[in-house]
């Protein structure tokens, strides 16, 4: 627990737009009973900052330059089993929000959601519910019912997040860097990505990423 705990509810911002963070930390600590203690524009500095404050509650955005949201949602759970995370983004489609939850999210609410749903789903996290924005269930409720569901379904985390950086544009050697892989686990993951999807040329698996919507992040 952190040191905030005893009386509120201590929160770690992450978004890439300081505007964002500086609007949203406005709306939480206007409720008396959640403290922004720190903020983060990416991932590797949320990592940071999460085992430099120890938050009660991390809000993170999955759009960030780099690594994603998702790969620090990995890493912050590798280290903190317990860790709590409510995705807080622009995004709803459903490949992602279950990559959020698989890689140990806690909840999922979209930006477009009023400021109240975000505020209730900081407490349902902090009170160990799964929280998530009425437009996420309505998604998740749809996917569920697709006869076929989507060719992305068989990917873990960690292979949406790299076909994510390789549709966006970056070389093997970056998403290595980015992710702290050598170039070789990632021309590994790149080979399985494209066997469980059965795209058989890079072009595919670009296509494939943009109508899941994974270049939109």
């Amino acid at each position: 627990m952190s040191e905030v705990a005893a009386t509120g509810i201590s929160v770690l911002l992450v978004d890439d737009h300081p505007i964002v963070r500086q609007g949203y930390r406005r709306v939480l600590e206007s409720q008396g009973d959640l403290h922004v203690v720190a903020e983060a524009d990416n991932a590797a500095d949320a990592y940071s900052a999460f085992k430099t404050h120890d938050p009660d509650i991390i809000v993170m955005d999955i759009s960030m330059p780099g690594a994603s949201g998702l790969e620090a949602i990995r890493n912050i759970r590798a280290r903190s089993p317990r860790a709590r995370i409510l995705v807080f983004t622009m995004h709803n489609e459903a490949v992602l929000v279950k990559a959020a939850f698989n890689a140990g999210a806690s909840g999922f609410v979209t930006k477009s959601s009023a400021p109240t749903a975000v505020v209730n789903a900081i407490r349902g996290v902090a009170r160990g519910e799964r929280a998530m924005s009425d437009d996420i269930a309505h998604v998740l409720a749809e996917d569920s019912l697709s006869p076929t569901g989507s060719a992305l379904d068989q990917l873990g985390e960690r292979e949406i997040e790299i076909l994510r950086q390789f549709a966006g544009g970056a070389t093997t050697e970056q998403i290595a860097m980015h992710l702290n892989l050598s170039v070789k686990t990632v021309q590994n993951y790149h080979y399985l990505i494209k066997t469980k999807t059965g795209a058989r040329t890079d072009a595919q698996l670009v296509r494939l990423a943009a109508a899941c919507g994974l270049t939109r992040i």
